[in-house]
């Protein structure tokens, strides 16, 4: 039976086991158990209930059986009296009505931990997306990200809810189990007899150990998959017309099979390794016991002390399959938190200084000395880049596509950080400004401007949040979206939908500029802002810029040549440098490039 007891290698083996997931654990978990720190009084409940749950399950029967069915099957059971009996027969209620009762609590404010955990966890995850520069989340697909946030906060939270549950529960158990198993196996035999019972339980380790290492790949894979799922859903709603209107319904429905599928296989592989796990153990457990038998015969243990014993026997390696089940939890938490930290520890780069410069209102002069800009490294978008643009002009930036001409724009409001010179505006660097400050003093309007599923008031008040309704109203005149917005059944109560997909593309670009317009901010950043208007409307917006440019810089980001006949100063990009500036007639007359750009836009138009 030594072979059984097991060598000194499985005694190592499990001693190396049990400090690999224990260091395991606490390293990768530990920054994570603040997030138990608000839930501490559901959880030491739990904890205390899963305890009592230990005890009752683990040793309760045993003691029945060693202790209760003696005096009932005994050699002489009308020795008892009926309130002796009915005192005996009260045991097994009693074991399960404290078990029932502690378990139940036990898995109620488990999850009402969990829960509490999930909310945090996912506010902290949705928090940091707001503070990451825009470089990362333009790597990332948006399903990835969706994703990482739901299906990957939520594996996390049943794991650290299931480790604080069955972790200590299943332990519980176990050593309630074991301990009664070996006060009556030395009772009854001395240290033989328990060295028999226990000397199955290190093979245990072993499956335990290579399913974690298999499950854990297959969570990374399920987990990547997941989001390459979601990815596809997400891209398909966004493109609902362009869908329709190419006839892709069939492809679209075949490319999200490829990703279904794709993470059927890997949740069955998964799936494969999981279900082996407790068949595996229950094998062994019965080898084990089967060796009890053959040990007890040989030695002759009692009747009354063998069933006992192999129900403490039975008994403890429940608790092992769960915990064995616990361990692939935290393989499939380690896979969620791997993806998550992606987002959780990837650095804010663009950050308060640590002694800011308090500003308010600024001017808006705005200079550009020697910049250089690369979302890659080694490829630069911007070459040595310097130009100033006093306040009150309106400066448009010209150029081939890819020229750098958004790049220049967006450094402004710091949505990117410069790799090489600086921005200043009133003479600052804007990295010695405070983020909120500078773009308080920003307004921005893009080519595909964003309006959020809710009131088109509420849409515009976004601009500034302090406004009155009188100033709300004066922005939308002023944008010509007064008329159109009154003319919508609820007026400004209207609901816009998702991405404003209820209003039309122009009635959604003057909404975007009137809520520029009740910023007025000293700086103002138009990316063809005035593209999905008709002539008429085109042409009362730019009288309504005439008047708000007063006072105040404006850079416009021009793909159509007919926004720039006002603009003072004209900005020529061309693979990332400025190769001219100056009005539309100076830089007709004397750059050949953006004579041709111009003579090419009007020749397509006529």
């Amino acid at each position: 039976m030594r072979s059984t007891c097991g060598p000194r290698k499985i005694e190592v083996e499990r001693g190396r086991g049990i400090r690999f997931y224990r260091d395991t654990f606490m390293r990768r978990f530990r920054p994570y158990f603040r997030y138990l720190r608000a839930v501490r009084g559901p959880l030491i409940g739990a904890v205390l209930c899963g305890l009592l749950y230990g005890a009752a399950n683990g040793a309760g029967l045993p003691l029945m059986v060693n202790s209760v069915f003696p005096k009932i099957f005994g050699d002489n059971p009308a020795a008892l009296s009926s309130w002796e009996l009915f005192l005996i027969s009260l045991w097994l209620p009693a074991v399960f009505v404290v078990r029932g009762l502690a378990g139940y609590f036990n898995g109620f404010l488990i999850q009402l931990a969990g829960v509490r955990v999930l909310e945090t966890l996912r506010l902290d995850y949705f928090r940091k997306l707001q503070f990451l520069p825009l470089s990362f989340i333009h790597r990332q697909t948006t399903g990835d990200l969706i994703s990482r946030g739901l299906a990957d906060t939520n594996q996390l939270q049943f794991t650290l809810t299931s480790v604080a549950n069955d972790g200590m529960k299943q332990p519980a158990s176990l050593l309630g189990s074991l301990g009664f198993l070996v006060w009556a196996a030395f009772h009854e035999r001395g240290v033989a007899l328990v060295l028999v019972c226990l000397g199955i339980v290190p093979l245990c380790v072993f499956p335990i150990r290579y399913v974690g290492k298999k499950l854990l790949k297959r969570a990374q894979q399920i987990q990547g998959q997941m989001g390459s799922v979601t990815d596809r859903f997400s891209e398909n709603l966004a493109a609902a017309k362009e869908v329709r209107a190419f006839g892709l319904e069939e492809r679209e429905v075949a490319r999200f099979g490829v990703e279904s599928r794709g993470l059927i296989t890997f949740q069955m592989k998964a799936v494969k390794y999981a279900q082996a796990l407790t068949p595996t153990i229950e094998i062994i457990s019965a080898v084990g016991i089967a060796f009890t038998f053959v040990y007890a015969y040989q030695v002759h243990v009692q009747l009354k002390s063998f069933l006992a014993i192999i129900t403490a026997l039975y008994t403890s390696y429940e608790p092992i399959k769960k915990l064995g089940a616990l361990n692939n939890e935290f393989q499939r938490g380690l896979g969620a938190l791997d993806r998550l930290e992606v987002v959780l520890n990837a650095p804010v780069t663009i950050t308060d200084p640590a002694q800011p410069v308090i500003v308010g209102r600024l001017r808006g002069d705005i200079a550009f000395v020697g910049v250089t800009f690369a979302y890659k490294a080694g490829e630069p978008v911007l070459h040595g880049v310097t130009a100033a643009i006093p306040t009150g002009t309106v400066c448009a930036l010209v150029g081939p596509s890819g020229a750098g001409k958004s790049t220049f724009a967006n450094l402004v409001p710091r949505f990117y950080e410069v790799g090489a010179g600086r921005v200043t505006i009133d003479g600052l660097d804007v990295r010695a400004l405070r983020v909120a400050d500078l773009r308080r003093n920003i307004a921005v309007v893009s080519q595909d401007p964003v309006l959020f599923n809710d009131t088109i008031y509420s849409n515009l008040l976004l601009g500034r949040m302090d406004a009155t309704r009188d100033e709300v109203f004066t922005a939308a005149i002023d944008a010509h979206a007064d008329e159109f917005i009154r003319g919508l059944p609820r007026g400004y109560e209207t609901m816009v939908g998702e991405r404003g997909a209820l209003v039309s593309g122009g009635q959604k670009q003057r909404l975007a500029l009137a809520r520029a317009f009740l910023r007025n901010a000293p700086i103002l950043i138009l990316d063809e802002a005035t593209s999905a208007l008709d002539s008429q409307s085109e042409q009362m917006i730019q009288e309504a810029l005439r008047k708000l440019v007063v006072g105040k810089t404006v850079i416009i980001i021009a793909h159509r040549f007919s926004t720039i006949r006002d603009a003072s100063l004209i900005l020529v990009f061309d693979r990332g440098e400025i190769v001219a500036q100056g009005n539309h007639a100076s830089l007709y007359a004397g750059n050949a490039l953006y004579r041709s750009l111009y003579d090419r836009q009007h020749a397509g138009a006529a």
